[in-house]
């Protein structure tokens, strides 16, 4: 694929630039900058090399129509300061706002449009009405640049089809992003450990299954242990549970045996009385949850000092990590003790590429979490910007939005 290597080639032209900026919003407020940030670079290249930036995004999940609360007008300011210069705001996506206000671009200037999924081309599996938002799309710009990694897992119309109609560059962020997953995929440095975490086993059953053919060590913990415990026949009480994955979660951990790769569980949890940050809570071991006084109302919330600490020592002794999702409801400050472990460890482990060793943290809810309980990004290897894209790629999955831009 075409890299952004001579970005001064695109002095007066008008770049149009899709990037991932669907930050957490409370209200208007930005909880979570990081995707903003991460944004920045490759617009700012751009901006200082004298093209017209034009930049399109989206925010939450509208139905292909217009809604207050997921407005890309809160992400101006941060995005202003993030490319150290003004950016400008189209109330619209293609339409007259956004055609005047990207016909009167000068050099070096920004313009944000605002989100595209309030138009129902953007997300339609009708691949007519998909190419005519993107034709609209289009004939704002002179040329594409793909820098959403967060999205190109994703058939819609500013991803991929848009692509298909200008000439097109895979951005700084989505070149860096594509070459750790490659460094994951096909040659990790070892020993190489996958930390995965997160609520459900339903949401990472490709990449389970993809990881045990090529990393050395899985380490559980979230939400998913449980179906994990439930499989070797220990009591879960209330806790999170996916009736239905307890054969194909057998069936991986018979295969990791075949295959000499370790499945780590956590020895001990900590469980709940309730879903809450004040709850009553207890730490037992991992088979004895029903055991706890909560009995079978137990809610396991997270991992274990016990467990925690070993997971660490894991981490530590890798030359490769990824991880993808908290340890437990890092939300809450009682449960948050394990996913707090996980990161330190992943900062100690050598904060990122050093004598050949890589640590990832693999973007949604991780990175998130990183931020939150006040790591900064600098102290990882890498931070994806795309948890689900992450993963596909870590499947082995052609990415629609990746493979459109080869050439």
């Amino acid at each position: 694929m075409k890299t952004l290597d001579n970005p001064a080639e695109f002095a007066g032209k008008r770049v149009l630039v899709r990037s991932d900026l669907n930050v957490p919003l409370d209200g208007t407020t930005i909880t979570d900058a990081g995707r903003i940030l991460a944004s920045a670079p490759t617009l700012t290249s751009l901006a200082e090399a004298g093209a017209k930036v034009i930049v399109m995004a989206h925010l939450g999940r509208p139905k292909g129509a217009p809604e207050a609360k997921y407005s890309l007008a809160p992400v101006v300011p941060a995005l202003a300061e993030a490319v150290g210069r003004p950016v400008a705001f189209a109330s619209d996506t293609v339409g007259e706002d956004a055609k005047a206000k990207a016909a009167a671009l000068q050099d070096g200037e920004v313009l944000l449009l605002e989100n595209l999924r309030f138009n129902p081309g953007e997300t339609s599996k009708d691949d007519a009405e998909r190419l005519a938002f993107a034709k609209e799309l289009a004939s704002l710009a002179d040329v594409f640049v793909s820098d959403g990694f967060g999205v190109v897992h994703r058939k819609q119309a500013s991803v991929c089809d848009v692509a298909t109609l200008l000439p097109h560059y895979a951005g700084g962020l989505v070149q860096a992003e594509v070459e750790v997953s490659r460094t994951l995929l096909e040659d990790p440095a070892r020993p190489y450990v996958v930390v995965l975490g997160g609520s459900k086993v339903s949401d990472k059953l490709g990449v389970i299954a993809s990881l045990l053919e090529r990393a050395n060590t899985l380490v559980i913990g979230g939400g998913m242990v449980f179906t994990f415990l439930k499989a070797l026949g220990h009591g879960v009480g209330a806790s999170l549970l996916e009736e239905d994955q307890i054969d194909t979660v057998k069936g991986y951990l018979k295969k990791a045996e075949e295959l000499g790769v370790e499945i780590v569980l956590p020895t001990d949890v900590v469980v709940a009385s309730a879903f809450a940050a004040d709850a009553d809570h207890w730490t037992v071991p991992a088979d004895g949850i029903e055991s706890s006084p909560a009995g079978t109302s137990a809610l396991g919330l997270d991992i274990g000092p016990e467990s925690a600490a070993r997971y660490a020592e894991i981490i530590k002794a890798a030359k490769t990590v990824f991880w993808n999702g908290p340890m437990g409801v890092f939300e809450f400050e009682a449960f948050a003790g394990g996913t707090k472990a996980v990161a330190e460890a992943l900062t100690k482990a050598h904060g990122g590429v050093v004598d050949g060793r890589l640590t990832v943290v693999g973007g949604g809810d991780s990175a998130s979490a990183v931020r939150n309980l006040g790591f900064a990004d600098e102290d990882f290897g890498h931070i994806s910007t795309g948890g689900g894209a992450s993963l596909e790629f870590l499947e082995g999955k052609e990415l629609p939005g990746l493979a459109v831009l080869e050439d």
